[in-house]
């Protein structure tokens, strides 16, 4: 059996990850198991999506959080790496120059990358694993700052979008109306594309927790009136009894309503009335695109 280390670093809007996973092989078959996740919830795109800046102490914070995972890195010793950032270093105006200090302070090197790229990066978890041949399915990753869509028929990517629509956003009234149609229109379009009854695959750390709020285990099927009804609960509590009664992080409590929205919105324009939650993410992508370049790498050894 052979075995691989590799660590990705996601630079959300809301918080900053840390993932080491190890890849087993075993003749033809590959399994990817997590042996670590650091979270931490520094909320970049509060002030990125307001300001289109990043303040010196948000700043100061997220280069302490990425010198923790430097020492991390230097104990676990992956074989490889890779760090990116998404929606909120895209927007703030001092963000290249966050990624220059990170690098000359730790020898992290980040990659700021489009949300065209963030979709591909998430496609690369393996979707085809989820998907029966008899259905069409909209990806849906839904970010702080970003929701990114694609539609599948017959295992194909057919149509893929990114969306300035993400849970800080909304949460800071932050989404115009013209973007928030635009995702609408699309939506409803790619729907009536679908070739077979459509169904939602979700990924990010809100319909995570819905699915846990749920009682779910992660790949069952949920359906809309399910999501809807958790949705309008969740709504009628306020933050402090979302943490209190159901134990939610406090960066988890604010932006698990208007994420709702977003997964509701889009299961109703969509007509989807099913949705599976695979537990899959960017992180989870960057690892998987590790291994598979590390495999042509070794190829050609």
């Amino acid at each position: 059996m052979k075995a691989y280390r590799f660590a990705a670093v996601d630079i959300g809007s809301n918080a900053i990850r840390l993932l080491i996973s190890n890849v087993f092989e075993e003749g033809a078959s590959v399994v990817i198991k997590k042996q670590s996740l650091i979270r931490i919830p520094i909320r970049l795109g509060a002030d990125a999506f307001l300001h289109q800046y990043i303040p010196k102490e948000k700043e100061e914070d997220f280069l302490q959080g990425m010198k923790a995972f430097k020492h991390l890195l230097n104990v676990y010793r992956p074989i490889k790496s890779r760090a990116i950032a998404t929606s909120a270093f895209r927007e703030a105006s001092n963000g290249l120059e966050i990624v220059k200090r990170v690098f000359e302070e730790t020898g992290i090197q980040i990659e700021i990358i489009s949300g065209k790229e963030e979709a591909e990066v998430i496609y690369a978890n393996g979707l085809m694993e989820n998907m029966n041949h008899d259905r069409s399915y909209l990806y849906m990753d839904v970010g702080g700052g970003s929701t990114e869509l694609t539609l599948f028929n017959n295992h194909q990517a057919i149509a893929s979008r990114s969306f300035n629509v993400g849970s800080i956003r909304l949460l800071m009234d932050s989404v115009s109306s013209e973007e928030w149609d635009e995702m609408k229109e699309w939506v409803r379009a790619i729907g009536g594309e679908a070739m077979q009854e459509l169904a939602l695959i979700g990924s990010g750390g809100n319909i995570n927790k819905y699915c846990k709020l749920l009682m779910k285990d992660y790949g069952e099927e949920l359906n809309y009136d399910e999501i809807f009804h958790l949705y309008k609960r969740l709504k009628s509590m306020s933050s402090e009894d979302r943490i209190q009664r159901l134990y939610l992080n406090p960066d988890r409590a604010d932006v698990i309503i208007p994420a709702g929205k977003i997964f509701t919105s889009v299961m109703k324009w969509s007509g989807a009335r099913t949705a599976f939650v695979p537990k899959i993410g960017v992180s989870d992508g960057i690892i998987r695109m590790l291994y598979n370049k590390t495999k042509v790498e070794n190829a050609f050894v």
